[in-house]
């Protein structure tokens, strides 16, 4: 039981038992292990609330004393706050409640060891309350595991397609998307479809039909509102278990011009599965004024999440710390 803490100066009065030890303090520039478990068993549930600017602090999850993890993400992006604002997000796989806690619902098997770590990247000390609830248990030998790769193009190249995730072999099933996307043109940004590409297949084995529809939504998440006594369409946020906008930063006209999105899709009771590779883009495509397509060259973020068994391929290094940055 703690004797020192964060919590030591509070509780002096009331000694050891007392919230000695609450929280850890997360040093600039260094990585602290969060949980080292000897298995089998698998984590059932994650909440945490940290501080610090959450683009720059960095969670990994290792399996079965892998030296390379196998989930990798800024914290923010992996539950669903990668414009490192607060928003409620309530769905089956991550809830983010009142006032910014991250809560995590991805079951995590392991036969040997995990082991989960936060890099803090900032130019300053970061505050981490945490818990991680686990069970130890006996895993099946096929049993897959749990897999997340971010990526980010801040200005996605004219007429490319941008990666959600790809060089992933081995057999498994992809189970969920997070974006953030940010808007830099004028109008509607979502009509890309996404594809998935499985088991070689040369032409996309699953094709979408539109961006927001991907994202179980409809018709550029319109709903039409009266302002001032005028009826007009606007984005709508919502939240379900399996699919949501839970995020709609506006321009505000000054210095925060860009409009920003945070959208989630969980192949929960749908998973796409795939037995040797596999494959995921989507297009960044809005509309001219004369009908026709128009090629963005947006700024967009996203998490991949599936499972599979090992080993997995490398993935890409992460962007620099600047490469990271949300302004």
């Amino acid at each position: 039981m703690a004797t020192s803490g964060t919590g030591a100066n509070a509780s002096r009065d009331l000694g050891q038992g007392w919230k000695v030890s609450p929280s850890v303090v997360i040093k600039k520039k260094t990585t602290f292990t969060i949980a080292e478990i000897d298995g089998p068993g698998a984590i059932q549930h994650i909440w945490m609330t940290p501080t610090g600017n959450w683009r720059y602090s960095i969670i990994r999850f290792y399996w079965d004393n892998e030296e390379k993890p196998s989930a990798e993400a800024p914290v923010g992006d992996f539950f669903c706050m990668g414009w490192t604002k607060y928003a409620p997000v309530s769905s089956l796989a991550v809830c983010v409640n009142p006032g910014s806690a991250f809560n995590c619902y991805w079951p995590m098997p392991f036969k040997k060891k995990c082991k989960i770590t936060m890099e803090n990247l900032a130019d300053d000390d970061m505050v981490l309350y945490y818990q991680v609830d686990y069970t130890l248990t006996d895993i099946p030998a096929n049993a897959a595991y749990f897999h997340a790769q971010f990526r980010r193009t801040a200005s996605l190249p004219y007429k490319t397609d941008y990666t959600i995730i790809d060089n992933i072999k081995g057999k498994g099933q992809y189970v969920g998307t997070y974006m953030a996307y940010g808007a830099k043109d004028n109008g509607w940004w979502g009509e890309g479809e996404i594809k998935f590409f499985m088991d070689d297949d040369k032409f996309p084995t699953i094709c979408g039909t539109g961006t927001e529809d991907y994202f179980c939504g409809s018709y550029d998440f319109d709903t039409k509102i009266k302002k001032d006594g005028i009826e007009v369409t606007d984005y709508t946020p919502f939240c379900t278990p399996y699919a949501g906008l839970p995020q709609v930063i506006r321009g505000d006209g000054h210095y925060q011009v860009m409009q920003r999105f945070g959208l989630y899709r969980w192949h929960i009771a749908d998973p796409i599965r795939f037995e040797k590779n596999l494959r995921v883009t989507i297009q960044d495509i809005g509309w001219r004024k004369d009908g026709r397509y128009l090629p963005l060259q947006d700024d967009i973020a996203t998490v991949a999440f599936w499972y599979q068994t090992e080993p997995h391929n490398p993935f890409p290094s992460l962007p620099e710390r600047d490469l990271l940055e949300v302004r």
